[in-house]
């Protein structure tokens, strides 16, 4: 095995075999996965630990990332979910006084393989322009036939089922067990912030693993459903969409946000694909077609459902538009309390422009009793 010399030295190659040579930040070793951009300027510690990043390769478009250090409250689940992190500059030093460690300690600590020093306006230019592909960094390995091997090995993202691998594996409750607002959470890959939104507003929440029974759901006499984001192709999963399709015959709200949206589309036999490289950052525009007002959105994504099919759907009417490319951000059902949108309205770190969401769910569920 060829081994890199430097201590300090990083290579990443992508799909397509451009090659881009940088400097090891984080864990010393190699990493695969789908290569995708953030345009965030801040909130990269919440990007991170999101679950719907997880098996992809992260570019952080913003120039410095790290500079304000990492805490606990910033997460979104229990550990970074990213695969590796590509950035120009990833600080070690830090400025915040509520901040407990570093950027580079926290990624050395959750094992994950960084490369700095790298061109990433260039290299998001490049993604925008060739699409979705997967890369490989590695911090341990100089020979590209080597890195090569390991590209080869690793899985497309298209076709991949992904939710249940970053699933809870244990059911728990959130809120006030008292509330007559009980919103079953189907956890895909839930970010604990939506879960805070819901209890902010006086919901009892109980989260379940992603292939629980609809039988054993039932058992806590939900007043509300709630399908969650996560990672991978929504197509492949089998267990979910028939559950969703049972769980709309009950007339009781539901709500999906991100792949919780694919999910509630795939269901009603609208076909969802794969992006030619995805929304993922925090200044995507969307107009709400009720209202005529626009958001701007936070976004992660890299799947979508088919616009033409949704049109002709007779069920459904579409909500939300991206005002960048025109895809579908919401639709709603006309026959039965369900919507969903395709974005992230509780939106941390921001911004909060979309959280009447869960107003709205919280008072369908009101007014279905």
């Amino acid at each position: 095995m060829s081994q890199i010399t430097s201590p300090s030295q990083a290579i990443l190659l992508l799909e397509d075999g451009s090659v881009h040579y940088g400097k090891a930040f984080g864990k010393k070793g190699t990493t695969s996965g789908e290569i995708c951009f953030n345009t965030g300027m801040t909130g990269y510690q919440e990007v991170f630990t999101d679950p719907s990043y997880y098996g992809q390769v992260l570019i952080m478009n913003s120039v410095h990332i790290g500079n304000y250090g990492v805490k606990e409250s910033d997460v979104e689940s229990g550990s970074v979910k990213i695969r590796g992190l590509i950035g120009r500059n990833l600080e070690e030093q830090f400025s915040r006084l509520q901040a407990k460690g570093s950027l580079d300690e926290y990624m050395r600590a959750n094992h994950i393989v960084c490369i700095e020093e790298v061109d990433t306006r260039s290299l998001v230019a490049h993604v925008r322009v060739k699409g979705a592909m997967n890369c490989v960094i590695s911090s341990e390995i100089s020979d590209i036939d080597e890195l090569r091997a390991v590209l080869a090995a690793t899985p497309s993202m298209d076709g991949l089922e992904l939710a249940s691998v970053v699933s809870t594996e244990k059911e728990y409750e959130l809120g006030d067990p008292a509330s007559s607002v009980r919103i079953a959470v189907l956890d895909y890959g839930v970010k604990q912030h939506i879960l805070q939104c819901m209890v902010e507003r006086g919901a009892f929440v109980k989260v379940f693993p992603a292939k629980t029974s609809l039988s054993h759901v039932r058992e806590f006499e939900p007043s509300g459903y709630f399908l969650s984001n996560g990672p991978g192709d929504p197509a492949p999963m089998g267990y979910a969409i028939p559950m969703v399709k049972e769980i709309l015959k009950e007339k009781k709200p539901l709500f999906g946000i991100c792949l919780g949206h694919q999910l509630l589309a795939l269901a009603n036999d609208i076909p969802t694909f794969k992006m030619h490289h995805g929304h993922r950052g925090l200044n995507h525009p969307v107009k709400n077609l009720v209202t005529g007002r626009c958001e701007i959105t936070t976004q992660n994504h890299g799947f979508g459902v088919d616009p033409e099919a949704v049109r002709k759907a007779e069920n459904i009417e579409i909500t939300h538009v991206n005002l960048n490319d025109k895809s579908i951000e919401g639709i709603r059902l006309k026959d039965r309390p369900a919507f969903s949108v395709q974005y992230h309205p509780e939106a941390t770190p921001g911004p909060h422009d979309s959280r009447y969401l869960f107003d709205d769910f919280i008072e369908l569920i009101k007014n279905n009793k």
